[in-house]
């Protein structure tokens, strides 16, 4: 997972997205939130484990992400699984809708994060990965991590 840019606090990461997909771009979005929701995302009280993105009546909406109730809300809080309708220029769904439709493709949320005091999540154009491929990246990822205690042993 890439570091975060300048002025981003990254609050809920879908870790088993890099796991499970293979991430083509990602592009970052708007949420369009009620008045507790923002309260309990800045909390670190989101989940994004099994969400994912859709594309209806021209618009993309993020199904599946739990943000929990807060915790000083009164009656008027929130529904925590409800769907929550992500905000981009009309170009871009037009983009996201052309790439969706081919087959195997899909949105999925890759992390809930704050940029300058509002809430964005980067939602990454994806390929599901077959078990090989799954099995090669962690055996990649071993020999990189191998390589580099060698090196540090070496240059001990």
């Amino acid at each position: 997972m890439k570091p975060p840019a300048d002025g981003v606090k990254v609050l809920a990461a879908n870790r088993k997205a890099r796991h499970e997909y293979i991430i083509e771009e990602s592009i970052e979005a708007g949420i369009a939130l009620s008045g507790t929701e923002i309260k309990s995302i800045r909390t670190g009280r989101a989940n994004l484990q099994d969400s994912f993105a859709l594309i209806r009546g021209g618009e993309v909406w993020l199904l599946n992400a739990h943000i929990s109730p807060y915790e000083h809300g009164n009656r008027e809080n929130h529904e925590p699984r409800r769907e929550r309708k992500l905000l981009l220029h009309r170009r871009e769904i037009d983009r996201l809708a052309g790439r969706v439709q081919e087959k195997g493709w899909t949105l999925v949320p890759l992390d809930i994060h704050l940029r300058n005091g509002r809430a964005k999540v980067q939602l990454g154009i994806a390929r599901g990965k077959k078990q090989y491929d799954k099995r090669e990246t962690i055996a990649k990822r071993d020999y990189d991590r191998e390589m580099r205690r060698a090196v540090k042993e070496m240059l001990r």
